[in-house]
């Protein structure tokens, strides 16, 4: 099935510059975020603390559960309402050790006073020491790290190192970008969400190959023509295939995103921006990073060529 007929010829590399101005814009507004609301928004699984999920019989407001939690010593904590349901909440608190053993049956106490027997219903009760947190924390990091290593060296084997760099640099660029839009939405980050970006990672690299794939056999068969011009036609052949893949991707995240509930919105989310970004850098920017390298390699060699001629 093809959307699209293999010989078009839309012209994606002549806008190369105005697409890496496009993403740079993004990449700075996702890190002028993070600069000013300190870092990353992490859950509890790598700050550690105490998560509650409650769910209400009654309308009532974060201040008021606040007022009820009160007396039990959490700390600095915040409340947030969970999902769809404008009844259910988040407590989140710093507050983590022995002593809120039975933390659960604590705060139904605390929430019938307030609220009367019955009116308040616990459903998730979460601990993380802060120890615990951070060492989760430089894990995840050392999963994105390793993968991105393991990329690098898997497409230099395969292709070139030029191609290798492209990739890796794409990745980077789709990770920033869908953890700036984590901060400009204020969505916090937890471990699904590190196996969110880790999808991201190798969904973006499967479509990047397709193309450096289609642009290897190009080489070889159009090696008369200028370089930007066999890539061009690479990513025109591979553009039906493109939009079939990440059409009928969308459609199952964005169903996940709008349908799947509170508990997996951030990780459909993610994945939603990852899948949109990555197929965006597939074209954009992992095939046109080769003709920047391609240019600025001729460019060493004209001036070599030039010094030695003088």
């Amino acid at each position: 099935m093809q959307l699209i007929k293999p010989d078009v010829n839309f012209e994606f590399v002549g806008r190369r510059k105005l697409a890496i101005g496009f993403s740079v814009i993004l990449i700075l507004i996702g890190l002028i975020s993070l600069v000013v609301k300190g870092g990353p928004n992490y859950g509890i699984d790598f700050v550690g603390g105490s998560l509650v999920q409650i769910k209400f019989q009654q309308t009532t407001n974060a201040s008021d559960i606040k007022d009820a939690l009160k007396d039990l010593g959490l700390g600095n904590m915040s409340v947030q309402q969970f999902g769809d349901d404008a009844n259910e909440f988040l407590v989140r608190a710093q507050a983590v050790s022995s002593e809120l053993k039975g933390l659960g049956h604590r705060v139904e106490q605390a929430l019938e006073a307030s609220y009367g027997a019955g009116k308040a219903e616990v459903r998730r009760v979460e601990m993380v020491g802060p120890q615990v947190g951070k060492d989760l924390r430089e894990k995840g990091f050392k999963a994105v790290l390793f993968a991105m290593v393991a990329i690098l060296i898997y497409i230099t084997l395969r292709f070139e190192f030029r191609f290798a760099v492209g990739a890796v640099l794409a990745l980077v660029h789709d990770v920033m970008i869908t953890l700036g839009a984590f901060s400009v939405f204020n969505k916090e980050i937890d471990l699904p969400i590190i196996a969110a970006f880790l999808a991201i990672i190798g969904y973006s690299l499967n479509d990047t190959i397709i193309v450096y794939d289609r642009i290897r056999e190009n080489m070889g068969r159009y090696h008369k023509e200028p370089f930007p011009v066999i890539v061009n036609r690479s990513i025109n052949e591979t553009l039906s295939r493109t939009i079939l893949t990440s059409g009928t991707t969308l459609l199952v995240v964005a169903a996940l995103f709008i349908f799947g509930g509170g508990v997996i919105h951030n990780f459909a989310f993610a994945l939603l921006v990852g899948v949109l970004i990555g197929t965006y850098s597939s074209i954009f920017v992992a095939s046109p990073l080769l003709i920047f390298w391609q240019d600025y390699k001729n460019a060493k060699q004209g001036k070599a060529a030039a010094k030695g001629n003088a």
